[in-house]
């Protein structure tokens, strides 16, 4: 893993001389600005009973199906379009290297673009004078929640963009792998279908899968050791899985 800081500078280097990297923090910005300005609109109606960044988080999946596609859906597709890929890997430089560091790059990314939001919070505490919108308890576990699903939700784009070297198909790929993770699971456990002692331990599997759950159990400060290891073993599975379809594309010519 000698190599792995090197690729790693150089990929987040790649992204912040991309333009599209500024269009895509913008976008970003100008999405969840006006999702947490609904929110606030919500809350001049009418008095809430849930903490304004709890609603917040639980439409992280918008930022989700989209950015994480366009963060990752080049990675490895361009190169192996351009046919860099292979020139990349005669240097000293191991597929595991290469994969982590496209990997990091994307996931220190993400993460800073979702840390950037921490500014609507602020504000929001500093204009309308209430320590209780800024309640460090569901902020924490929001952040939380983020970084330790960001694992997944990026290696899982990784993949995408090593099974093919087409970026709109990786882009499309990757929205779809992450559409079923997050709605697939969801809509299974409120199926029915499963409710009968037959498929109990089914029931249990899907309902303990489902990222909503997870991210209210992380909002309300339960820390569920199982879904950290859902995350980090998903993720690791899905970067190995990359590793081994770059190679197997190597081979293929």
């Amino acid at each position: 893993m000698r190599h792995f800081l090197t690729i790693l500078s150089h990929e987040i280097r790649t992204l912040l001389y991309n333009p599209s990297t500024y269009i895509a923090a913008v976008l970003f910005l100008g999405v969840m600005g006006f999702v947490f300005a609904g929110i606030l609109d919500l809350y001049s109606r009418s008095p809430q009973e849930t903490q304004p960044s709890i609603i917040f988080f639980q439409l992280f999946w918008i930022p989700v199906f989209f950015m994480v596609p366009l963060l990752t859906m080049k990675c490895i597709a361009e190169e192996r379009r351009l046919g860099t890929l292979e020139t990349l890997l005669t240097a000293p430089v191991s597929t595991t290297e290469m994969v982590l560091g496209k990997f990091g790059a994307a996931y220190l990314l993400y993460l800073l673009l979702w840390a950037s939001t921490l500014g609507f919070h602020y504000v929001l505490q500093h204009y309308a004078g209430d320590a209780r919108y800024l309640d460090p308890g569901p902020l924490l576990g929001g952040y939380l929640f983020i970084a330790v699903s960001g694992l997944l939700f990026v290696s899982l784009g990784v993949l995408a963009s090593a099974l093919t070297r087409s970026q709109a198909v990786a882009g499309i790929l990757c929205f779809s792998m992450l559409f079923g993770l997050v709605i697939g699971f969801r809509y299974l456990g409120e199926l029915t279908t499963l409710d009968t002692e037959a498929l109990h331990h089914v029931k249990v599997t899907v309902d303990s899968l489902q990222v909503f759950r997870h991210l209210d159990d992380f909002s309300h400060g339960v820390i569920d050791t199982r879904q950290i290891i859902f995350y980090v073993s998903g993720s690791v599975l899905a970067l190995i899985f990359s590793i081994l379809g770059v190679e197997a594309k190597l081979l293929q010519g």
